[in-house]
Parts: structure tokens; C-alpha cells; sequence
């Protein structure tokens, strides 16, 4: 059988990794890791986020240019609007299905019988103009 072990670091080994992370002993949070043995990617990233060190973790920095700038704006605005459209025709279908089982509900009619009928139906006429065109 395989057994998982569990390994726990006391807070003063943890605040050393970090102390010498801050001296610059170590480039950064694997290599500390690396050189003490310690297993895990995030451990050590870890206690620096806990013991509120996150400025001796790597921070990535992007430069752009106004025109990737703005057209990172118009793309955002883009999707928005493209989520509401979507959002909106999807009520529309829903409020269809419901307009649908409301009138074959009064007319005494099942609503998959009518849909069946409906496809038929217009299936049929779809059919007959596309011989009357060739």
C-alpha cells in the first residue's frame, strides 16, 4: 500500500525561508523550496501569501499600447452586448414555450402532438414551393 505523508513545517522554519527569501539568499519561492527539499509548487508561495509577503512573489507586468488598450475596451463592450442579445432571445424561447402550453392547454390540445404537427405541416409546404422553384 502507498501511504501519503503528511509533512508539517513549524512557523519559525517558515518564517527563516521567508527571512532568507527577503535577503535575497534565494531568487524566489522555488528555489527555496528546491534547496530545502521542501515538496510542493505552492507551498512556500503559500506562507508568503499568509504572512502577508506578496511582494517577494513574481509579478507579471503587461504593456500595451492605446490602440490594444481601446480595442480590448471595444471587445469587452462587444461581448456584453452579445451575452445581453443572447440573454434576450433566450427569454423570448422561453416566453414562446410558455405562450405555446398556455393556448394548448386551452384549446385541449398536447403541446408535443402540436409541435409534431406544426414541423410536419411546415416541412411540407418547405418542400412543395422548393419543387415549384426547380
Amino acid at each position: 500500500m502507498n501511504e501519503k505523508k503528511t509533512i508539517r513545517y513549524s512557523e519559525a522554519f517558515r518564517l527563516n525561508v521567508i527571512s532568507e527569501i527577503e535577503s535575497g539568499k534565494y531568487s524566489g519561492p522555488f528555489a527555496a523550496a528546491q534547496a530545502y527539499g521542501i515538496k510542493g509548487s505552492e507551498t512556500v508561495t503559500g506562507w508568503l501569501r499568509r504572512y502577508g509577503r506578496k511582494d517577494l512573489l513574481k509579478q507579471q507586468v503587461l504593456i500595451t499600447t492605446m490602440e490594444e488598450h481601446d480595442e480590448k475596451k471595444v471587445l469587452r463592450k462587444r461581448v456584453r452586448e452579445l451575452e445581453k442579445a443572447l440573454a434576450d432571445t433566450h427569454m423570448k424561447g422561453l416566453l414562446g414555450e410558455a405562450y405555446l402550453e398556455i393556448a394548448c392547454e386551452k384549446l385541449g390540445v398536447d403541446p408535443s402532438d402540436f409541435k409534431k404537427k406544426a414541423v410536419t405541416k411546415l416541412s411540407a409546404e418547405t418542400g412543395s414551393t422548393e419543387r415549384k422553384q426547380a
